[in-house]
């Protein structure tokens, strides 16, 4: 789908969740989905550094495996607070990008305050917005 759409921005998301009620927060198979999300993060990457598109990814659902989603290459992801997320954060973040010029870099300290839970509900490194201005 990549490569038919080539998208400038990716939002992967569903549901996600601890599967353990404990503190095993940096244990892969203590979350539900987190394991897809992280595989389809880096199938994308592949796709991204192969047809240089510097692709805005955005990834994760209700407590998350935050650092992980991150670390696979995810700009933003859920939830570093392992947190059940608002479902339309995902897609604010996504608009955020969408409408920020090409040359200002957005970080979550940008668009923290539009979130329900603010950085607790979705954390990130940034990216470089997607708006292009076309002068005639």
């Amino acid at each position: 789908m990549l490569e038919y759409y080539k998208p400038d921005i990716l939002v992967i998301t569903g549901h996600d969740g601890m599967i353990k009620l404990q503190t095993g927060y940096n244990d892969l198979y203590n979350y539900r989905n987190s394991k897809h999300f992280i595989e389809t993060i880096k199938e994308a990457r592949r796709y991204d550094e192969k047809n240089k598109k510097d692709l805005v990814i955005f990834a994760g659902a209700c407590q998350s495996y935050f650092e992980a989603l991150i670390s696979a290459g995810a700009n933003f992801a859920s939830s570093p607070a392992r947190i059940l997320i608002e479902f339309l954060d995902p897609l604010i973040v996504a608009k955020n990008v969408a409408i920020t010029d090409t040359y200002k870099y957005i970080t979550i300290d940008d668009i923290a305050d539009e979130l329900r839970d603010g950085k607790k509900g979705i954390g990130g490194l940034g990216a470089y917005g997607k708006k292009s201005i076309i002068f005639i």
